[in-house]
């Protein structure tokens, strides 16, 4: 093995027990996670994991701020647009949004996972919402009273709670959790459902007097 390969492989070790990591993260939670099975996971020694972190916390913490910051570069577009929004470019934005937290299985288990563990990892739970969950928050909130301002929606309590607006993601991340393949939900069905119940709280009533 050349040195560059030996260069390249030691800088792709960390991604790689980090992947391993969440395999068995996923598998068996946090406090029944293994380093040792995660360095046979990863096709190393124990050992090499102490070499690249310190302690099965250090693995967790790397791996939820990994998580977080591809949910977050997964919603850039939505983030960094600058168009001037419509009750229309709302309905797209909610569905992309919505579509963006639940169709990665990685950041659904992350987000299990920070929930079951959110009394041992507060700060990290903390820095998660920090991380996606505000940025997002933010945008969404000024995208939609933007459109209260141009007449589009109605002013109502929702335009101020976007955390409102974002809570079918929630919702169905939470059913899935309680009963996994129990109950299934038809998730384009609720996708669309959630998506129409929300536009309709936030357009104005038709104007009664064209009818």
């Amino acid at each position: 093995m050349t040195g560059a390969v030996r260069a390249r492989r030691k800088a792709e070790r960390p991604s790689e027990i980090l992947e391993a990591a969440f395999e068995e993260f996923a598998l068996h939670g946090y406090a029944a996670t293994r380093l040792e099975d995660v360095a046979a996971r990863a096709g190393v020694t124990k050992g090499t994991i102490y070499v690249y972190f310190q302690n099965k916390e250090q693995v967790f913490e790397a791996l939820a701020v990994q998580r977080g910051q591809e949910l977050f570069d997964r919603a850039l577009p939505f983030i960094e647009d600058t168009a001037e929004p419509t009750p229309e470019s709302v309905r797209a934005d909610l569905t992309f949004l919505f579509r963006t937290c639940l169709d990665d299985r990685r950041s659904l288990e992350i987000l299990r996972l920070l929930i079951s563990e959110a009394v041992r990892f507060p700060k990290l739970v903390d820095q998660h919402f920090q991380s996606f969950f505000a940025p997002v928050i933010d945008k969404l909130k000024q995208k939609v009273q933007r459109v209260v301002k141009s007449g589009g929606f109605r002013a109502s309590p929702a335009a101020d709670y976007p955390e409102l607006l974002m809570a079918p993601a929630l919702t169905i991340h939470i059913w899935t959790l309680l009963f996994a393949d129990r109950r299934p939900l038809d998730i384009d069905r609720y996708l669309e459902a959630s998506v129409d119940l929300i536009m309709n709280g936030l357009l104005p009533p038709p104007d009664s007097s064209s009818q």
